[in-house]
Formats: structure tokens, sequence, C-alpha cells
């Protein structure tokens, strides 16, 4: 575990933001009626990531196939807090669970999977920093969706507008427009769980 763990993110005392990308039918649907609907399944994994420059390396700037919307999930940080108090990271680590064969086990029945990976500059290389997703499990996915989500901001044209500036080579412009991040305060009790 070379790289520093942080969560990163835009939070308030009772929220915080977490980015998704979308087909245009689930983020219509989510947008005008403030919560998932169908074609949105509760009945796969669904993955979070409070770090929007992740996302964009992920998505490609909204230029991926299925991930053309960019939408900005406001949830409860209750509900933040709780997923982690039951996420079992993607792969072992000995401070974290043990024995490879405890981390088996837990990662098998886990309602939730935790994974960092490096964290992504606006032209997409990675930093020294790691940057946590969150994947969201059948088990829990309908509390996501009915009782965690605060409003939902379809973030695409800021986006739009990113991608322009950096096109252009403007990266300064584009870094001004960046949603603000902070470092989270992760509770204690859940710092070795996630492997921090």
């Amino acid at each position: 575990m070379s790289a520093r763990r942080e969560v990163r993110a835009d939070f308030d005392r009772g929220s915080i933001v977490m980015y998704q990308a979308y087909p245009d039918a689930i983020a219509d649907v989510a947008v005008a009626t403030q919560r998932f609907g169908p074609p949105f399944s509760v009945g796969r994994m669904t993955w979070v990531k409070p770090s929007f420059l992740w996302l964009m390396h992920r998505s490609n700037w909204g230029r991926k196939s299925g991930q053309e919307r960019t939408l900005a999930v406001r949830i409860h940080r209750a509900g933040w807090e709780a997923a982690l108090a039951v996420g079992v990271l993607t792969a072992y680590e000995p401070g974290a669970h043990g024995s490879p064969e405890a981390w088996r086990k837990a990662f098998e029945v886990a309602p939730v999977h935790v994974q960092w990976d490096p964290e992504r500059s606006l032209r997409g290389a990675g930093l020294p920093h790691d940057s946590i997703q969150v994947g969201l499990g059948r088990a829990i996915i309908q509390r996501y969706v009915e009782d965690w989500v605060v409003c939902i901001t379809d973030v695409t044209p800021l986006v739009h507008k990113l991608r322009k500036h950096l096109d252009e080579g403007r990266a300064e412009q584009a870094t001004r427009l960046l949603p603000r991040e902070a470092v989270y305060p992760v509770p204690r009790e859940l710092v070795r769980r996630l492997g921090m």
C-alpha cells in the first residue's frame, strides 16, 4: 500500500455527493423524479464515487457508451457511513482482514465492496493518493435509492464545458470550474476496515 488513501468529496454537515455516469434513459428518470427508477436496476451492484475527476477518467468525460450523462447524487452522510461500515475491500490486505481466508469469506457475503484506485488529475494522470469507489450490492441498494438520496443533479453540461476547455488547451479555466472537494473525516472506527 504505497499511495495515501483519502476520501475526498463535496460534503456538508449532513450530506455528501457521489458521482455516477448513466445512459439517458436512467438519467432522465432520476433527474425528473429525484430518485432512481426503472430502467435503473436494484438487482445489480451499483458503484458510487465521491471523486469527480475519477469518474471523468472512468467515463472518458462522458464519451463512453452508456456513461454519457454524469449525475451528482447528494446522499445523507449517515447512509454513506452505514455503507462503509459493512464494506469489504476488493483485495486482501493483512492489516484489514487478518488472513486471506477471512477476507475471502467476508468478501463473498459483503453487501458493499470497497476499492481504492489512483486518483486522477484533470488530464487523467495518476496522482500519489488513492480515491475510493464503493459498490453497493443488492442487499443495500434499496436503502440507497429510497432512504439515502437527498437530491440528484445532472452535471453533464458542466462536463461538456470542462471537456471543451481541455480540448482547446484551457486547463486553467477548467480547473476553476471543478466541483470543490475536501478530505472527508472518515470515522476512526472505519479506518482499519477500509485499509486507510
